[in-house]
């Protein structure tokens, strides 16, 4: 059993700050009296917290609003220049980065062709790709909050891969995070590209504001991944590989998996099986116009997968919200992005929920961010969830 530590000043200092932020970022402007009400912190915890970060340029004030009665109140917002972060991404033959600023607006762009990315290969591409991106776009190199990274496979403690991904042969067991922060001398985060992908769309898409949701990531290359926030926190499971939601049995006896399981969800709605049935062989060299073309024509071949895609995908849909109980679940990840479409309008007559009755704020079903830059922003938002997103574990002390 994990230990269960206490915490002290700077441990609720840490989180109250990350609370602010959270507040601001998902309300727009607001005062200091409008953050106390929201968060419930005294005013002058507030008035401390929103000093410190006006100081670290994290929040920004406006013009002072003239009310009827009492004092002008000021508005704070995020400052979209306060700090900046670095996303990669690794593929089967090249290396891509990005670099954004707090709002998640890409400020520069470097791609590089990588033949056969082994790491040996891939890592001097990688560091040369953070290297050239700093000196791309001018800013104040202290508001470089670290490097994201988003591969695909199952990750251990401290960004080791623990599975090798298919598409990406050598990586077995190497410690990329800490291999690239040597190189880089900035923190560097790994996760998968479906968790990734997730933490980018609570940041900054249709997930911004919801505490609950799940976000099904459609991986161009093939296979299916999860990321999924519980109460407003990242839930990644006991070895930190939740989501492997490619390999639910959705048809007993059915195609045979690369896992080796038969019927596993990746072997129906996955873009890949996709691609297989319209006839399109090289659909990741492809522009996304031109992909988008073939899609578009797709004819019998496409009609065909969505037959045998929509009633698979339809149960885990249902399976999630029984076991999760989210406010939505999110359609996304690197497919294109009428490809995605076409799946979503086929799936309708949903199974019937639990509580039929309830109203619902929001969709059971959306639409999130698509196409080849979801991995990659999804990446970049790493560093600035690990630096604003409230989090149980910041009110806890290191043991030992």
């Amino acid at each position: 059993m994990k230990a269960i530590s206490g915490t002290n000043l700077e441990q609720a200092k840490s989180h109250n700050r990350r609370v602010v932020i959270e507040a601001v970022r998902t309300n727009g402007p607001l005062s200091r009296a409008a953050i106390a009400r929201m968060t419930a912190l005294t005013a002058q915890t507030v008035s401390n917290i929103v000093e410190e970060l006006e100081r670290s340029h994290l929040l920004v004030p406006a013009e002072a609003q003239k009310l009827a009665r009492g004092q002008p109140i000021i508005p704070y917002s995020i400052n979209p220049a306060g700090a900046y972060s670095i996303g990669l991404e690794l593929g089967r033959q090249r290396a891509s980065g990005v670099l954004t600023d707090l709002s998640g607006a890409v400020c520069a762009r470097i791609e590089r062709h990588v033949e056969h990315p082994d790491p040996q290969r891939a890592m001097p591409a990688l560091q040369a790709i953070v290297e050239d991106l700093q000196q791309a776009f001018a800013f104040d190199r202290n508001r470089l909050l670290g490097v994201g990274m988003a591969l695909p496979g199952r990750y251990a403690d401290g960004g080791i891969t623990s599975l090798s991904p298919q598409n990406l042969p050598g990586w077995q067991d190497f410690p990329v995070g800490h291999e690239l922060e040597q190189r880089v001398k900035v923190p560097v985060l790994v996760e998968n590209d479906a968790t990734a992908a997730a933490i980018g769309e609570r940041l900054h898409g249709v997930a911004r504001g919801l505490g609950s949701f799940v976000y099904l990531f459609l991986a161009g290359g093939g296979g299916i991944g999860a990321g999924m926030f519980l109460d407003g926190h990242l839930y990644k499971g006991s070895r930190n590989n939740a989501g492997e939601i490619g390999h639910i049995i959705v048809e007993p006896h059915g195609k045979l998996c690369s896992c080796g399981k038969r019927g596993c969800l990746d072997r129906y709605v996955s873009p890949a099986v996709a691609y297989e049935f319209m006839g399109i062989a090289n659909a990741e060299e492809l522009s996304s116009d031109d992909l988008g073309a073939l899609i578009a024509k797709g004819g019998e071949g496409l009609d065909a997968w969505l037959d045998q895609a929509v009633q698979p995908l339809r149960q885990t849909l249902d399976f999630l919200e029984l076991a999760f109980d989210p406010q939505t679940i999110v359609l996304g990840g690197s497919i294109s992005t009428s490809l995605m479409r076409r799946l979503a309008e086929r799936l309708e007559p949903l199974h019937v929920p639990i509580d039929p009755n309830r109203k619902r704020s929001v969709p059971r079903v959306m639409i999130g961010m698509t196409g080849k830059d979801t991995a990659i922003l999804g990446a970049a938002a790493l560093p600035i969830f690990s630096e604003t997103n409230p989090r149980f574990d910041v009110l806890q002390k290191p043991l030992g």
